[in-house]
């Protein structure tokens, strides 16, 4: 196994015992955003959450991952399904501290950009 996978799967499952398995009792907060629970229609210029996810998403998910997913499948069988569930599980978590640093961290200009 390659130094890089092994440091990845620790990191991870470090996020996820330390944020306390948030990609488990979070998911149902992440669903209520994406649904709209907490938009409101009445902001003029305000781009919805599931709008703001898309966009995130169009930028991220390439033929890549698509194509990778299907060759995987093919190639693995079940085996590659759970590795990949497993992966998606612990990715979350490393995800989701990557953003949450990257908006504590950052530095806004004059300008506002």
């Amino acid at each position: 196994m390659p130094i890089v996978v092994l440091w990845l799967a620790c990191g991870a499952l470090f996020f996820t015992l330390m944020m306390r398995g948030y990609n488990i009792w979070g998911f149902r907060h992440a669903v209520e955003i994406v649904r709209g629970k907490y938009d409101n229609p009445d902001e003029d210029g305000e781009v919805t959450h599931f709008q703001a996810l898309s966009s995130a998403l169009s930028a991220t998910v390439g033929l890549g991952n698509i194509a990778g997913v299907t060759i995987a499948m093919t190639a693995g069988g079940p085996g590659a399904f759970f590795w990949m569930l497993m992966c998606g599980f612990f990715g979350m978590t490393s995800k989701f501290v990557e953003c949450t640093l990257g908006q504590k961290y950052r530095k806004v200009k004059e300008d506002g950009t």
